[in-house]
């Protein structure tokens, strides 16, 4: 069988910004992903690969060439690049570091060693040291000597007595004059054990904002540095974490999956949820009396049910977000608790008045028009209590409250909705 030769698309040969076209052709193009990305000019792979996600990247890097590889590693971040040599087979890691600089070579390898789930794995290793005593002309020679050797821009960190004092600011360099020692213009760094987690450097920069942090061994001496936009990178991580378990999707799926895995990280949630909507059903069915004598009940229980889901999700975006920023726990919840009952009943109010108006001009049936307008407000209550209690409950369990609280919120708000609504239904219809 003759297989016909298919055209690559011609690539630009720098881009501005990333081409969404470019883009997709090289997540979901796989038999021409690697040919694709080689087309590009080096700054605009570097600044694509950011861009996907780790499958397709580990795919790339994969199948180029290990010398097209080490010319990526060389123009990032030694930190970056171990990032980027995790992601490799062992086979094709070993074939890399051979080829690379002794320089960046040592750097990652020192990065290597240490756990990407702690601080250490955060760090990267431009810095220089200088004595307290030293002038402003050496430091400003060493400077300059790292810059040529890396070509990044290090942080001048100032030691006495072989400990930390703090840094150096780097325009000091250019205003202080030569001959001048730079004990007078450190300023106070903070510090962080290289065991730390990622958590506890988040709290640190939250706590204390700054723009970079020094990290720390055993002895106490300088390993790393940490930089702002490092932790930003691990909090956006979390938070496209937190949006995934929040949907019920494993935080590792991407869009690039294939059918198969995108079943395999859905289907238990699913499945959770499917036992929560047969407990929703059977509370339906022990009103098959009502229902089969007030057949308008069943085109408006959608309603209740609805508008009570969407109330606890409104609610518990606002509660993660609390808690996620460490402004609230369920211990301090009463006052956000009350103030949510207290909004819940208002929106019921107008809600139910709305759904009333509507039922009567309608179906011109009251008492049905009361029934929903009631239950409606039943529901907003219950919505507000399980979508502000829920997420606290389970962060004190210390279980992910986006992950875990969805479906006990749903669950509440649909069997306590059906129930207030075709409860009320046959007290006031019967």
């Amino acid at each position: 069988m003759k297989i016909k030769k298919i055209k690559l698309p011609k690539i630009p040969k720098s881009l501005g910004s990333i081409n969404p076209v470019l883009l997709g052709d090289l997540l979901f193009r796989k038999d021409h992903r690697s040919e694709t990305f080689l087309e590009l000019q080096p700054e605009v792979r570097v600044e694509i690969l950011a861009s996907l996600t780790r499958p397709v990247k580990r795919d790339i890097l994969m199948h180029i060439p290990e010398e097209e590889v080490v010319a990526i590693l060389s123009s990032v971040d030694p930190d970056e690049a171990t990032d980027l040599l995790q992601i490799l087979s062992r086979k094709k890691r070993e074939k890399v570091l051979l080829l690379l600089s002794q320089d960046l070579k040592d750097s990652i390898s020192t990065l290597l060693e240490f756990d990407a789930a702690t601080a250490a794995g955060l760090m990267t290793l431009d810095y220089i040291q200088s004595d307290v005593g030293d002038n402003v002309a050496a430091v400003a020679h060493k400077f300059k000597e790292h810059e040529k050797r890396t070509g990044r821009p290090p942080v001048i960190l100032v030691m006495e007595e072989g400990k930390l004092k703090g840094f150096l600011p780097g325009h000091e360099l250019g205003f202080a004059t030569k001959s001048e020692t730079i004990g007078k213009y450190v300023k106070r760094m903070p510090v962080i054990s290289y065991a730390a987690t990622h958590k506890e450097v988040q709290d640190l920069f939250l706590a204390h904002p700054h723009g970079k942090v020094a990290v720390l061994n055993d002895a106490e001496d300088v390993v790393g540095i940490i930089y702002s936009d490092d932790i930003l990178k691990v909090m956006q991580d979390q938070e496209s974490s937190s949006l995934y378990d929040f949907a019920g999707i494993h935080d590792e799926e991407s869009v690039t999956d294939s059918a198969h895995r995108k079943v395999q990280n859905r289907y238990r949630w699913l499945i959770i949820n499917l036992g929560t909507a047969f407990l929703a059903s059977f509370v339906v069915s022990r009103f098959q009396d009502t229902l089969s004598k007030y057949v308008l009940l069943a085109v408006y229980m959608p309603i209740v049910a609805g508008m009570g889901g969407n109330a606890a999700t409104q609610t518990l975006a606002v509660l993660v977000r609390g808690i996620s920023l460490k402004q609230i726990e369920l211990k301090t919840a009463f006052r956000t608790l009350w103030n949510e009952l207290g909004a819940s009943v208002t929106n019921g109010l107008i809600n139910g008045v709305l759904v009333a108006v509507v039922v009567i001009l309608l179906n011109h049936d009251v008492k049905i028009a009361l029934i929903l307008a009631m239950a409606m407000i039943l529901n907003m209550f219950v919505a507000a209590f399980f979508g502000t209690l829920v997420p606290l409950i389970m962060s004190k369990l210390h279980k992910d409250p986006a992950a875990s609280a969805t479906i006990f919120i749903t669950t509440a708000t649909d069997v306590l909705g059906f129930l207030a609504f075709l409860g009320l239904a046959t007290l006031i219809l019967h």
